[in-house]
């Protein structure tokens, strides 16, 4: 059976954790910044886990994830 490959794109912008979610960074964080309040920086600062729609996406992307 052949190997699959890995989407370039999906493995540098999605983490899988140990559990399985699927973590992506945040948007809105690279400029204008100093128009942003400290609260929205703050929230911006972690990264989100996928929904269920594009949790499937992510999913085919990255065949030897979890």
């Amino acid at each position: 059976m052949p190997k699959i490959k890995t989407l370039s794109s999906a493995k540098k912008r999605v983490k899988i954790t140990g559990t399985g979610k699927y973590i992506v960074g945040k948007t809105a964080k690279r400029h204008l910044l100093k128009d942003k309040s400290s609260k929205a920086k703050g929230r911006d600062k972690y990264g989100k886990v996928l929904c269920a729609a594009n949790r499937l996406e992510a999913r085919i992307s990255l065949p030897y994830g979890r």
